[in-house]
């Protein structure tokens, strides 16, 4: 693509050539290519001070198409029977209020409201307090916790 020329020598052509270079023979990720678009346009405006033009033609990287992977009722049901305890307790909050891992591992007694059915989540990813329904489910088992951690700290 540069046969040893200078990058002031080349200009659009050869950078749409390099981009679908990226895509079509290496494969790279659709923001591996992008990146490289962004390097290239940075150094021809801001280094060599040139317009590189528009890039017509490329062949761009196909963005990876996920399906999310999710359980169903009977799954989540053989998972959360197969354990027991606080780890049961912690899963099947997780499962049945959308709460990260770190959030139900730092609840607090004061963050659960029986009477209300809620739970207050604090300190959240994008450092925000929210509510989330307290699921009937949990209910008995987590007073019977609360309880057990009340006896062990008397």
């Amino acid at each position: 693509f540069h046969h040893g020329r200078h990058p002031r020598d080349m200009g659009t052509n050869e950078i749409t050539a390099f981009l679908t270079h990226l895509a079509a023979d290496r494969n790279v990720a659709a923001s591996t290519q992008n990146q490289a678009l962004n390097a290239l346009v940075f150094l021809y405006r801001e280094v060599l001070e040139r317009d590189p033009g528009v890039f017509e033609g490329v062949q761009w990287a196909k963005k990876p198409i996920f399906l999310p992977v999710v359980l169903s009722i009977n799954e989540v049901a053989a998972i959360l029977s197969s354990m027991s305890g606080v780890q049961k307790l912690i899963a099947a909050l997780l499962y049945g209020t959308g709460m990260r891992l770190s959030e139900a591992l730092r609840l607090r007694v004061k963050d659960i409201d029986f009477e209300r059915n809620l739970i207050v989540v604090r300190d959240t990813k994008g450092a925000k307090d929210r509510s989330v329904p307290l699921p009937a489910s949990v209910r008995v088992p987590l007073q019977n916790q609360l309880q057990k951690a009340h006896a062990t700290h008397q």
